[in-house]
């Protein structure tokens, strides 16, 4: 395991018990908690999406002020649903956030997942075409935003326009050198990480899987990766593929600890669907002492076949006791996993 970053969903509520009661609260303590992790060695700070819902929605002004606000953490997303974007338009932002924070942007992208509001993407303007599924659809949108980021000219110039045009046809700007091969795609199955692996984009596999053997989650997981990597070594690609899992993982340092998560560390997998059609694994939580904490993660195979692990975070207890979470992952268990 090469790198160690955080994962939240961003969640906010008006209730009283929340450090996250509005999206104002959640934005900028987002922002705060970047800076932290940054201060705490972590190495990547990555935000969830979701529409018509009290979490993080549209990603990004949140990654470009973190980038603005740190200097060397990556900055990044798992995920954005693409049935819900415009691919050109998404290319020019994804190119101003990369720019402002020097290049660190890390995008995940995927289809998406059920949704708060039956067919959301529908309101944003987007429907699949005939003979489509929605999940083809988001496929299609990716494959778009994939492509233009190559930064090759594609629209014909204006003969009479405002300002002077470079020779040729002219691409989407402002471009960033070097972003595509940060695209990753957040994959539930194991054919749509071979897609992924073919087009050459990095893989994201969270805390749930496509059931599709039966077995344990962490084994299914460790299978998809290795299925992944293969399929990226048959296409050719000319550089390495990173792949990173999502895990939510918390050290009981202290009595807080123990109140909030101390039921966690016996829990296990759980099967239940995603959609009527899709019957999914839910990855385990690991709540324990350091040691034992560090002797059961060594027992996760897709950790062991991952170079990057996403602790995912609880948002609304605030930016300090979540600092603390990430500090005690990062000083007492990271480091008997083999990082740094």
């Amino acid at each position: 395991m090469k790198k160690i970053g955080f994962l939240s969903f961003g969640h906010w509520t008006p209730s009283p018990q929340s450090q996250a009661r509005s999206a104002s609260d959640v934005l900028l303590q987002s922002i705060d908690l970047a800076v932290a992790a940054e201060e705490l060695g972590a190495d990547g700070a990555y935000f969830r999406v979701h529409h018509f819902a009290r979490q993080l929605a549209s990603p990004f002004p949140l990654l470009a002020a973190v980038g603005a606000r740190t200097k060397r953490i990556e900055i990044g997303t798992a995920v954005i649903d693409m049935r819900y974007e415009n691919p050109l338009y998404m290319v020019e932002d994804a190119g101003a956030a990369d720019l402002i924070s020097g290049g660190r942007l890390q995008l995940g992208i995927s289809r998406g997942s059920p949704e708060q509001v039956i067919d959301g993407f529908r309101y944003f303007g987007y429907q699949p075409a005939e003979g489509e599924t929605d999940a083809d659809l988001g496929r299609r949108h990716a494959e778009v935003f994939f492509d233009v980021l190559r930064g090759e000219g594609f629209a014909k110039p204006n003969p009479r326009p405002m300002f002077p045009n470079p020779p040729g046809m002219l691409r989407l700007e402002p471009h960033s050198a070097g972003l595509r091969d940060r695209i990753w795609w957040g994959s539930s199955s194991n054919a749509t990480a071979v897609w992924a692996a073919k087009l050459g984009m990095n893989l994201q596999s969270s805390t749930l899987k496509t059931d599709e053997s039966g077995k344990p989650f962490h084994i299914q997981q460790a299978e998809q990766i290795r299925i992944y990597r293969e399929a990226w070594k048959e296409a050719g690609h000319a550089h390495e593929p990173r792949v990173s899992v999502s895990r939510s993982i918390f050290a009981l340092m202290n009595d807080t600890d123990r109140a909030y998560f101390g039921g966690s560390g016996e829990s296990q997998d759980q099967i239940g669907n995603i959609d009527p059609q899709t019957q999914a694994i839910f990855g385990r939580s690991y709540a324990a002492e350091p040691d034992r904490l560090i002797e059961q993660l060594k027992a996760d195979e897709a950790i062991a076949e991952a170079d990057t692990l996403l602790l995912t975070v609880p948002n609304q207890l605030g930016v300090e006791y979540n600092a603390h979470v990430l500090e005690s992952i990062l000083k007492h268990v990271a480091p008997g996993l083999g990082w740094r």
